[in-house]
Parts: C-alpha cells; structure tokens; sequence
C-alpha cells in the first residue's frame, strides 16, 4: 500500500477525537476520516437545545472549520458510506472505490431504535438526531403547534422544553412508570416533572400507545391504552437509540450490544479498534457502553494513543449533562445497581449522591456545578465517599476535595 493509512469509519465526535489524537500524537501517516452526513463533524448535544431553539446557526455546531482539517492534513471524507470492510486484506469500499488501510477505527455511532407503530411514514412525524432532522422539523415548530412528544429522557425533555418556550402546546409521552427511568432516581424525576409542568408541558407515564390517527398522511392524533386519544400536530419520536454495528458483525468483529473492545480499545480483528457510543468496553467488572461526549473524546483519545504504541488502560470517570429551562442536570458516575439515595439539598440547588454496598458510585446535581465539579474531581483521584461521610452534618465535597 506504500505510504501507513488510518481510516476512521464515522466523523462525529469520537472519529474526529481519534482523528486529531493521532495527528498531535505525532503521526505521520495519512488519515482518512469517513462520515455520511455531508458536513464536517459537529456537535449533536445543541441539536435538541441550542439549535433547535434558533439560538445557535449551523456553523457553530462544526467542531472545526474546513481549513483546520486542511492545515491539520487530515481528509474528512462527507456524504460518502462504507459499504464493506476487509479485515483480511485490510482494505474498506467507499463509493465504488477500494482503500487500503493500516490500521482502522469504528465510530459509527448509533441510530435512533425504530419508529413505533403507526408512525412510520407520516409528515410532521420527526426525529433529532441530525443536523437534517432538526432542519425537517423547522417548518412545523410554530407557536400554538400541538407537539406529542414520544420518550421521556434526555432528548424528549430538552425538546419539550425548547418548544414549550416557542410557544407550542406540549405533551410528554411516557411508556415507563417514570421520565427519566433509566438514569436517575426517582427524585430527580419528580424535580424534572414539576418543572415541565411548571411551563405548561403536560407529562403522561405509564402511557402506551395503542393507536395512531392519520388523514392523507398527516398525523392528526394518538390514542393511549387507557382510551384517552390526543389531538396532535406534528410530533417528535426520542425512544432511545441503538448502536451502529452492522458493518462491523459483516467484517467478523465480536458485536454484543455495540462492538465489543478490550480496554484499549482494540476489537476482536487485529488492526481494528471503536470508539464511542458503538463500542462496548469492560468498566466496573461489567460489559458497558456509554452515549455521551465524554466517552466519544476520552475512549477515543486511548485509541490513538494505543495506535502510536502509547498503550494504556481505559478507565473513564463518566459524567452527562441535561439542560431544560434555566436548570442544569449534571451527573457523574454510573449509578447501575445503586441500592440506596442521600439527597442534599440548599435554596435552589439539589445534589442526589448513589450508594451501592455503602460507597458512592455516582452524583446528579441540579443547578449545583460546585458539587459537580468537587465530584467529579474526587471521582478521578480515586477518593471513596461512604453513607458515613455524608451522613455528616458539615459534609462538603469541596472540603474533602482541599483534605
């Protein structure tokens, strides 16, 4: 092949981060970085925020402007897919051409998990998961609009919040007894509750669809299995993802909820590593995949590091954020499998620390970033919080942060 190629397979965060900790590492080889949206990387966290709300433009989404990639010679390669990877002859098909590499990442991400029944094909039905998707949804974000919004996590809330601000009559369906089920205790999903109902967002748990009403395509209502049916105008779909991995179970690389990976990233095919959200790496003992900023910059920096031979292990201290309104969730930790929850709350800030055998194992702040920071800083040096400490009546992460 000559001249050493990296080829990294997704141009978001992760593909970008692998990109650029390459070349500052010091690599001196081509780097061929492969995306099928037709724009540079960019940032997705702002679509459901900032962009969607009109307060940012396209242009601040992209993580670097188009003469950085020029001046950092790195060929960002948009709009264009991989069809195929050789893992045997080290070679990947991109629009009807063969492209030889030396080593390969994956970071294809995820996709939104499909569309529930009965909104398959109708307008005003929208996703946000893309630059396109939120750019479809302009025309119908009007003030007065009555948005159904499927899903009750990050994506759903952030969502209804920005159109509740735009003046759209909102509702939040939720098929789980709870918003927020799967990432927070049950408090924090009162606050986030109280809070959208606050600004005139009804919220429904427990609310199964059970049909969908159309006219010429047009979505026109829901009906819920309690035989409640709810008019409706256009309606935005957040029900979770699924990790990208078709291509890589095609190549013959070990998949198990995402692209299975050892702590340095590397997968089953000798030569090929993941990143990001696709890849499932071992943390805490466990099998694990993360869907967040952190882990697509952090895992992808211990790729490039381990593809220049500067091995060392992956071992995150994961954290996520969540804006809605004025209010800022943060969250530190992974809280799976905690079995107890100390809330600590001031005037206007709420902190909930998760325990699991009597030790911490994850924080969630709103509005409280002095309690985030301090946890996350002690999260990294390895400093255990018990029941005990926090039992204490001047408990202050800041000060056991300063000893």
């Amino acid at each position: 092949m000559g001249r050493e190629r990296v080829v990294i397979i997704g141009a978001g965060q992760a593909g970008e981060s692998v990109a650029m900790g390459l070349r500052t590492g010091g690599y001196g080889g081509d780097i061929m970085l492969v995306g099928e949206e037709p724009y540079l990387p960019y940032q997705r966290p702002p679509l459901s925020k900032k962009y969607l709300s009109g307060e940012w433009q396209r242009e601040r989404l992209m993580l670097r402007p188009d003469d950085f990639w020029r001046r950092m010679e790195i060929e960002v390669v948009t709009g264009k897919a991989v069809t195929a990877v050789d893992a045997g002859r080290h070679t990947v098909a991109i629009d009807g051409r063969t492209i030889g590499w030396s080593k390969l990442a994956f970071a294809t991400g995820t996709e939104p998990r499909p569309m529930p029944d009965g909104f398959v094909g109708l307008r005003a039905v929208h996703r946000l998961r893309t630059i396109d998707d939120v750019d479809r949804l302009g025309p119908d974000f009007l003030p007065g609009k009555r948005l159904l919004v499927i899903g009750g996590g990050y994506i759903g809330l952030e969502t209804a919040a920005v159109a509740a601000m735009a003046g759209l009559d909102v509702t939040v369906i939720e098929r789980a007894p709870r918003i927020l089920e799967r990432v927070a205790c049950s408090r924090t999903s009162d606050h986030f509750r109280a809070l959208h109902q606050s600004k005139g967002v009804r919220i429904i748990e427990d609310g199964a669809i059970a049909s969908v009403s159309s006219q010429d395509g047009q979505l026109t209502a829901v009906t819920l299995e309690n035989g409640e049916t709810l008019a409706a105008d256009l309606a935005v779909v957040g029900v979770g993802v699924l990790p990208r991995t078709d291509l890589a179970e095609r190549a013959g690389l070990h998949c198990d909820n995402g692209i299975v990976v050892d702590v340095h990233g590397r997968t089953s095919k000798k030569g090929i590593w993941a990143a990001g959200d696709c890849a499932n790496f071992p943390f805490g003992g466990l099998p694990t995949r993360l869907e967040s900023v952190q882990n697509a910059v952090d895992l992808a920096e211990i790729v490039a590091d381990d593809m220049l031979g500067k091995t060392r292990d992956y071992k995150p201290v994961p954290w996520f954020w969540s804006d809605q309104y004025d209010t800022k969730l943060q969250i530190v930790g992974l809280n799976r499998g905690y079995d107890s929850v100390v809330a600590k709350r001031a005037e206007r800030t709420f902190a909930h620390w998760y325990l699991r055998d009597g030790v911490v194992v994850a924080v969630d702040t709103i509005n409280d970033g002095r309690t985030y920071m301090a946890a996350r800083k002690l999260f990294e040096k390895g400093v255990k919080i018990t029941a005990e400490d926090l039992a204490r009546p001047d408990f202050d992460p800041v000060s056991v942060l300063r000893g």
